[in-house]
């Protein structure tokens, strides 16, 4: 296991600065959160690459760059009360923990589930509320959010995760199938805006059956 991850961090932040990351708060968060925790130790040496790595269960942790710039999205819209969908290794809970007043989590897979609910804690991050739960279905009962992530690509968006958006709430969504597009869709009444950023690549949103 890693033990003196600085250097490598601070390496990985640089290179995100100059991909276009601007906002000092999630590179600073970036660059103190050991990724190396949220990923099978057999993978650690490659933990501050800029890519996205197998965490089992066929998901993945995602590549650094793109939790900076989803979490950079969220800052931007000043939200503090932050839905998850897919929680996975948990590293993206991590990163919003320490720069939002609330994150709740939804996971399909309860030994992912349980895995990054030990990660957390032994980061002291205690402002996280975590579900075993159908990510296309929300959290109905904590709803309204301020901004919600979607870390898995959703063959179309949930008509349930929009309702639980804050009247001018965020939400960032990869959306499609073969062709995946990241989209940042914002509340106004009962009215949408949905903005286009590019196309991704993520595991797909699963809707149903837990696992």
């Amino acid at each position: 296991m890693i033990q003196n991850f600085q250097g490598m961090a601070r390496r990985l932040t640089e290179r995100l600065r100059a991909e276009g990351i601007t906002d000092e708060r999630v590179l600073r968060v970036m660059e103190q959160t050991p990724r190396h925790l949220f990923m099978p130790e057999s993978l650690a040496h490659k933990a501050y690459e800029n890519t996205a790595l197998p965490i089992g269960k066929g998901q993945t942790i995602s590549q650094p760059l793109m939790v900076a710039s989803m979490t950079q999205l969220l800052m931007q819209h000043h939200c503090q009360k932050v839905l998850e969908i897919g929680t996975g290794s948990g590293y993206q809970t991590a990163i919003l923990a320490q720069l939002v007043d609330q994150v709740h989590s939804v996971e399909r897979i309860a030994e992912l589930q349980y895995q990054a609910k030990r990660r957390l804690k032994k980061l002291d991050l205690h402002n996280i509320a975590m579900r075993h739960g159908d990510g296309w279905q929300g959290w109905r009962s904590k709803a309204p959010f301020d901004g919600i992530v979607v870390t898995a690509a959703a063959s179309d968006v949930p008509s349930d995760l929009m309702a639980q958006l804050n009247d001018g709430g965020v939400m960032i969504i990869p959306v499609g199938t073969t062709t995946q597009r990241l989209y940042v869709i914002r509340r106004f009444g009962d009215d949408y805006e949905q903005k286009l950023l590019g196309a991704v690549k993520f595991v797909p949103l699963i809707p149903g059956a837990l696992s």
